[in-house]
């Protein structure tokens, strides 16, 4: 079985194909698997290093107003999509998955004109604008959340919830709190921008952790991203805080092993995007979400709000966060562990741990129809 997998630009469009990508080879180990990105993307970095064939085509988004880089864009586009439909030609795929990014486009699109079985995977609650399109076009929709089904013809959307990576769940409180040298008896705090870090949160999180320097009963894990990680320790400084003075302070430019961290943690902080809260809930982990405020149709704060709306989290937007703002829901949240725990048992009813597989069973469905 032959299968193309295009999901490009950031990593909430490639860890959830590299999970399906290894879900299904856990059912079909001889499938052949081609990864079609963009030169740009993170994906290309990612990708190859995953040990799966890649290849790009050369495509952006358009800017929302015209502009002479959008011609540009534009003449670019339409070479991508002749080398999409060559792609697809040489390979000769059963089946075609997209997770997300512009390059999914022209590869489902070409996919699709040549009746070749194509899913989509939507992971957020408003979907973006190419897949909006390319809904008119697949033979299925996984979506990620039930909020987003609504915007998909319904003959062809299943809620199947978003993929996450199985070491998520199989990592253990005492070995998360261990990797970090921390103490799996006392409250643990997850803070986290993703992974190029939110210069908002970041800096909310200064004044945070000066006053939480005194009060040892409470850990902070804070990754801030690596372009940030400099400031963020300087400005600690500046405020009187020295880390190696207060080891239940933990401040990290990059986490490669965020699935320990997820499992050391009692409470985490944030951005909205859908990889991330599918990951949380899975683990039933509360949260407080601050979404980036200029995400595509700014699905990030849709994302945040159905977590708060189900009791899983709380919301505070990026133009109301401050030290103060954040402090006072951290102060009420940590002060009453049975809200927390109310909150922590409405983010597992929402986790689905078991949508990869879902995801893996739809796609080799649709492809044996269209086998036959």
């Amino acid at each position: 079985m032959n299968i193309i997998v295009s999901g490009g630009g950031t990593g909430g469009h490639i860890y959830p194909a590299i999970t399906i990508i290894r879900t299904i080879q856990q059912r079909v180990p001889d499938a052949r698997f081609l990864y079609v990105g963009t030169k740009r993307g993170l994906e290309a970095d990612i990708i190859p290093k995953e040990g799966l064939p890649f290849t790009t085509v050369d495509i952006q988004g358009f800017e929302r107003h015209l502009t002479p880089e959008n011609l540009l864009r534009a003449g670019r586009a339409m070479v991508g999509v002749a080398r999409a439909a060559r792609i697809v030609r040489r390979f000769h795929p059963d089946v075609v998955i997209g997770t997300g990014g512009y390059v999914c486009g022209p590869i489902l699109l070409a996919a699709s004109l040549m009746h070749i079985p194509t899913l989509i995977q939507e992971q957020n609650v408003v979907p973006g604008i190419t897949n909006k399109i390319l809904a008119k076009f697949v033979t299925k929709i996984a979506a990620g959340t039930k909020e987003a089904m609504r915007h998909f013809p319904q003959e062809k959307v299943v809620f199947t919830g978003n993929p996450i990576r199985s070491e998520v769940l199989s990592a253990q409180r005492e070995e998360g709190a261990s990797a970090f040298g921390l103490d799996p008896a006392k409250l643990t705090v997850l803070v986290s921008g993703g992974s190029r870090g939110a210069r908002a949160i970041n800096r909310a999180m200064i004044g945070v952790l000066s006053h939480a320097a005194p009060h040892p009963e409470v850990q902070f894990l804070h990754v801030t991203g690596k372009n940030e990680y400099e400031d963020v320790c300087s400005r600690l400084q500046k405020a009187g805080v020295d880390l190696a003075k207060y080891p239940h302070i933990l401040v990290k430019p990059y986490l490669y092993n965020m699935p320990q961290a997820m499992a050391a943690a009692d409470l985490a902080v944030f951005r909205a995007g859908a990889t991330g809260l599918a990951e949380l809930t899975a683990r039933g982990i509360p949260s407080i979400l601050i979404p980036y405020p200029y995400a595509a149709e700014n699905h990030q704060e849709h994302n945040a709000r159905a977590l708060e709306e189900a009791g899983a989290a709380r919301m505070i937007l990026n133009k109301d966060l401050t030290s103060e703002t954040l402090s006072a829901v951290l102060t009420e949240l940590l002060s009453e562990p049975q809200k927390l725990r109310d909150m922590a048992l409405a983010s597992k009813k929402m986790g689905r741990p078991q949508a990869a597989a879902d995801i893996a069973n739809l796609v080799l469905e649709i492809a044996r129809k269209g086998q036959r």
